[in-house]
């Protein structure tokens, strides 16, 4: 079942119940939560059914400073990657519009409030997600319960991102020149540090 929220009109995934639990949108900070319904407006601006690792990497470049410091070829290797991105619907990335995003990844449970335990991320299929998408919300998710948060933030989700090396982030990170490996190995050392103070 899906509901409107009315403050933007925007739907969520509900429960078999019909309440709206915490899902994955409870678990996210307030930058990164901006980021999801960004990667949302610019899906559906783009005109694909789905919002991809792209569409959710872009939109966390361009609103996380954190995301854009993680890059390690710093601001000309981030321009160099929103540019790709930004050509999405009229050069790099037209191969994939109409189709959907499936790595093989498989999206991580995340038990909700009031679901009865059922660990599905947002309470059964995330409508409107790719498989590899939703894996990586489900990635961020798992990787900020790791380190002690609550709440997932946008570090998190770059390194649930990177560490697909299937999705179509990725696929743009390397066309960049971005090590996504080595990206990775850097935010989960970060996570470390993070987590020993």
């Amino acid at each position: 079942m899906r509901k409107s929220t009315p403050e933007t009109g925007a739907t969520r995934d509900t429960g078999p119940t019909g309440q709206v639990g915490a899902g994955f949108e409870g678990r996210l900070g307030e930058e990164l939560a901006a980021v999801v319904a960004g990667a949302r407006r610019r899906a559906f601006r783009d005109g694909d059914r789905q919002v991809d690792t792209a569409h959710l990497l872009h939109t966390l470049l361009e609103a996380d400073p954190r995301a854009r410091a993680a890059i390690a070829g710093g601001p000309p290797q981030v321009a160099r990657l929103l540019g790709y991105l930004a050509q999405r619907a009229i050069g790099y990335g037209v191969q994939w519009s109409g189709s959907v995003e499936d790595s093989g990844a498989v999206p991580r449970m995340c038990p909700r409030d009031g679901d009865g335990g059922d660990g599905r991320l947002g309470g059964g299929a995330l409508s409107g997600w790719s498989p590899a998408a939703a894996a990586a919300m489900g990635g961020a998710i798992a990787r900020a319960g790791a380190r002690g948060a609550s709440r997932a933030e946008g570090p998190d989700l770059l390194a649930a991102l990177a560490g697909d090396p299937e999705c179509r982030a990725v696929e743009v990170l390397r066309r960049a020149g971005v090590d996504a490996e080595l990206l990775v190995a850097a935010l989960n050392g970060e996570m470390r540090q993070e987590s020993t103070t």
